[in-house]
């Protein structure tokens, strides 16, 4: 495959199953759409961790948390780890990132060469609530279903601002820089959105009727699955009854609409790049960092490994890559270092020789499972998930495994583990995820990490009254306050 250079588009909390190209009846995703009739489309890809630091990190240095230890969104990357953008820069490659980083800091050597208004965490202390997922005293996030219920609507908000001032900026560095053929680059463009709080133009909203959106699978309580992992999540999210029909569907309908936003500032990147003449020579890759519940399991975010949060879009397209492909077998987050640097034409060196990640342009030679990992707030011990083939295994150190089949049953409305039948492949796959990684050690170590990031910023009591970052504000909006309080 020849070398090319590099458009990477990263969203936030966009589920696999909201694009058109994925099946979905209602959500009107043109331009990623025709991302996936140009290349190909990887309809099981996974986030390596559902939240947004951790899933992050691991994009960037192609390594679960357990390898690297950024385990939430408060010990986050920090450029300690090399990434696929220190690897391009240093083998002499432009690399520019737009955008949305929610790394610690730029003063940290991130890998770029530039970073165009880069959100980090607030701060460079982020969610330090979730430090407290070890205590036994764990806080309710109180916020994130009124952030779901009650700002969910028409108007607007500053992420979308955001989200035009990175479509200014990349297109900006594309008219000035990506002409330039003596030297390659990679320019990360990324997106806050469809991150809530769903607040969305209404000539936006109007493209969603309300009464003609789906309803998720499992959000009634008398039919939302009762895994004892669930009940605590809904609980320390502070999620409430969802019986009522018409507030689901509102919700949904804003975040199509937030996801058809998205799907018009890729376009107007991609517009310009064509009208440049640089597509020729550049792959284009697109992925969120995690889904999005939606309702369905009775859960809104993110924070778990079921589908609908673990699943994440991922489309390639470029020289080399086949069009109109959809690839079915399992991928991963760590996936796209390896491909990254092979698609610049880079050989492998010995640090990355452990990397548990394959090139997706190599996909169909693929055997080994598919791993994820989760360790922040919502869980007391850590959640690990295998993917083999057709089989998910949730692996859980507080309470029962879960395993689903997942071409039989998508929803995940049907728990095997506790079948008789199902235990040859309950140990077979515990077995498989045990050689990736030894959940109990690693939850040893973060819950290490996370004790002693608390004690740093001043002990659980001080934590816990903090006032909680239910979103974290866009570059503007801090630095704004800042001034305020100066």
């Amino acid at each position: 495959m020849r070398p090319a250079n590099l458009l990477f588009f990263l969203s936030d909390n966009h589920a696999r199953s909201a694009m058109g190209c994925s099946g979905n009846p209602v959500v009107q995703t043109p331009v990623l759409d025709g991302l996936a009739a140009r290349g190909t489309r990887f309809a099981s890809a996974y986030t390596a961790s559902p939240l947004c630091c951790p899933a992050r990190a691991s994009i960037a240095t192609g390594r679960f948390p357990f390898q690297t230890g950024y385990w939430d969104n408060a010990i986050v990357y920090d450029g300690r780890v090399s990434s696929w953008m220190h690897r391009l820069r240093d083998a002499g490659a432009d690399v520019v990132s737009v955008g949305k980083l929610h790394f610690r800091s730029t003063d940290d050597d991130n890998g770029f060469t530039r970073e165009l208004a880069p959100m980090h965490i607030l701060n460079a202390r982020g969610g330090v609530s979730m430090l407290l997922r070890w205590s036994d005293e764990e806080p309710v996030n109180r916020g994130q279903w009124e952030l779901y219920l009650e700002q969910s609507g028409a108007g607007t908000t500053h992420y979308q601002a955001y989200d035009f001032e990175i479509s200014r900026l990349a297109i900006d560095w594309l008219k000035q820089h990506a002409r330039n053929r003596d030297r390659p680059w990679a320019l990360f463009v990324s997106y806050v959105s469809p991150h809530p709080p769903f607040t969305v133009p209404q000539e936006l909203l109007e493209l969603y009727p309300f009464d003609r959106m789906p309803l998720p699978p499992l959000f009634r309580e008398d039919e939302r699955p009762q895994h004892p992992s669930l009940l605590h999540l809904r609980r320390i999210m502070g999620f409430k009854a969802m019986d009522d029909e018409a507030a689901i569907r509102r919700i949904a309908a804003c975040y199509y609409a937030l996801v058809t936003h998205l799907d018009r500032q890729i376009g107007e990147v991609l517009r310009a790049a064509s009208e440049l003449g640089v597509l020729e020579d550049t792959r284009i890759i697109y992925t969120s960092d995690h889904g999005e519940a939606l309702g369905a399991h009775g859960l809104f975010g993110k924070a778990n490994l079921l589908e609908p949060a673990a699943g994440v879009p991922l489309l390639i397209c470029g020289p080399g890559i086949p069009s109109g492909r959809v690839e079915p077998v399992p991928v991963s987050h760590v996936d796209l270092y390896p491909s990254i640097v092979e698609g610049a034409g880079l050989s492998p060196v010995a640090s990355e020789a452990d990397l548990p990640g394959h090139s997706l342009f190599h996909v169909a030679s693929r055997v080994s499972p598919v791993f994820a990992e989760y360790h922040a707030s919502g869980t007391r011990h850590g959640v690990s998930m295998l993917r083999s083939g057709a089989y998910k295994l949730i692996h859980h150190l507080d309470a029962p495994a879960q395993l689903f089949n997942l071409e039989a049953d998508p929803d995940e409305s049907h728990d095997l583990a506790a079948e008789p039948s199902a235990a040859a492949r309950v140990r077979e796959l515990e077995l498989q995820l045990h050689s990736v990684c030894d959940p109990a050690a690693a939850d040893e170590r973060a819950r290490a990490d996370q004790r002693a990031k608390s004690e740093h910023w001043g002990g659980n009591d001080a934590i816990r009254k903090e006032e909680l970052i239910v979103y974290t504000p866009p570059p503007g909006v801090q630095a704004q306050r800042k001034a305020e309080d100066a």
